[in-house]
């Protein structure tokens, strides 16, 4: 009669997969939190002095976010966001995309978020859904992939005209002033609500929105088939 020895080695990684495979929600919201959290940090590093820090997190985020200033939100300034010909004063009268997001800020106005205003609804979403997801999980059945693609439609028509405008150049395209907007609703809100992309107007309302009904569909239709893989383990 054979004896079967386990290495120790085989054993140690038998038991961390499995450790890991039971765990998945709880490794993915800690890993996923810090890709989160770290935009917000990179205007607290500027504000206290550790500006090249800063600048490092400003740099590796811009690999996922266009990070145009009239478009993110600010910290440690006098307004939470500023328009693009507040931006165009104090930094440079252009409406190149690749020279505006170029701004980080300043000790007057504050330093940008290292994401836009549409990351943050959507990636902040995403992580907070996954939360709830982990409270609640037994519960939680997946949607249908139809209602999926419903949840994913406004992000997907809000970002695809916002490309299309932009074409025009920043600040001079069909989604800056809403003007198709404000015929239908027969200008019945104020001017500040159809153009521009400052808090409360159409266009940041439009990716608060669009971002969160992302976040929620991506968590409710993908997760449940992750914990469902992981009671099977």
């Amino acid at each position: 009669m054979s004896t079967v020895i386990v290495q120790p080695e085989t054993s140690l990684l038998r038991s961390s997969g499995k450790w890991l495979a039971t765990h998945v929600v709880e490794v993915f919201l800690f890993v996923y939190g810090l890709w989160v959290l770290l935009p917000f940090l990179a205007p607290l590093l500027m504000d206290v002095g550790f500006s090249s820090v800063g600048k490092v997190l400003y740099f590796f985020y811009s690999f996922f976010c266009h990070q145009l200033p009239e478009r993110s939100l600010f910290l440690f300034g006098q307004k939470t966001m500023y328009s693009l010909t507040e931006i165009q004063a104090v930094w440079r009268n252009t409406n190149d995309p690749m020279v505006l997001r170029q701004f980080l800020g300043n000790e007057t106005m504050g330093w940008k978020i290292a994401w836009s205003d549409r990351m943050i609804s959507f990636y902040t979403s995403v992580w907070l859904f996954a939360l709830i997801f982990a409270l609640i999980r037994p519960k939680i059945k997946p949607i249908p992939w139809r209602r999926f693609a419903l949840l994913l439609l406004p992000i997907i028509l809000d970002g695809s005209t916002h490309m299309l405008s932009d074409l025009a150049g920043i600040g001079q395209g069909f989604r800056d002033t809403n003007q198709w907007l404000a015929f239908l609703t027969n200008n019945a809100l104020s001017v500040s609500f159809y153009a521009g992309d400052a808090l409360g107007s159409f266009n940041s309302w439009m990716r608060l929105v669009t971002g969160i009904l992302a976040g929620l569909g991506i968590v409710w239709f993908v997760f449940p088939y992750l914990f469902s893989a992981e009671s099977e383990v």
